[in-house]
């Protein structure tokens, strides 16, 4: 799975290097085998943007892309289009992805976060509840996909700031950017994260995987 990820993050058109960071010796020995550069962090950080942190305190990259490690599917597309958003507006501390809801249980999924833009495409609010609330007439509802795009000072001063009280209710990381003034920009995708986190995840993927291979 770890060497899907990579393999398919490598395929991005505006990654310079990728790196699998990891406090785990078997995720070390299993990236070194099939080639990848990887670090070894600190075992105490309490978030994996904390690691990437740590990481990026040693490189000089202007923009740093934190993906997570248990989606072997991930678009080397989404990623550029995330990556160029930080590109394309060096003003920008942040950025992300967003997708359309087409599964309408999807919006009362707590376990899915929803997120609601501005008109240029900035974040208003992360959410576990479905938001917006609709009063009258219809609208697009979107899930956010947890894609990470940073300028690498605001990166590393990241964990310093202080987590708000939405933070801590919602328990999603990224409103501290928020709460703390700082814009975070949202960019659509046709991209549908899909994480392994049970046995019952990996047989989906694998499923996936090989319909891809018998159509593609």
């Amino acid at each position: 799975m770890l060497q899907h990820v990579y393999e398919r993050a490598s395929l991005s058109r505006y990654l310079t290097k990728v790196v699998i960071a990891t406090d785990d010796q078997r995720i070390y020995d299993a990236a070194r085998s099939f080639g990848s550069l990887v670090q070894m962090t600190r075992p105490d950080h309490l978030s994996g943007t904390d690691r990437v942190a740590e990481v990026a305190s040693a490189d000089r990259a202007d923009v740093i892309v934190n993906i997570q490690g248990d989606e072997p599917l991930i678009d080397p597309a989404a990623i550029d289009a995330a990556t160029l958003s930080l590109l394309e507006d060096e003003d920008l501390p942040m950025g992300t992805l967003k997708k359309r809801i087409e599964d309408v249980e999807e919006i009362f999924n707590p376990n899915v976060v929803k997120v609601v833009t501005d008109l240029s495409g900035a974040a208003i609010y992360f959410s576990r509840c479905p938001i917006p609330y609709v009063r009258d007439g219809s609208i697009v509802h979107y899930k956010h996909i947890g894609l990470y795009v940073y300028r690498r000072e605001f990166l590393l001063g990241y964990s310093e700031l202080p987590a708000g009280p939405l933070e801590r209710v919602e328990r999603l990381e990224q409103l501290r950017a928020l709460e703390n003034g700082f814009d975070i920009q949202v960019v659509e995708t046709e991209y549908d994260s899909l994480g392994v986190d049970t046995p019952e995840d990996w047989e989906k993927v694998s499923e996936i995987f090989e319909k891809t291979m018998v159509t593609g």
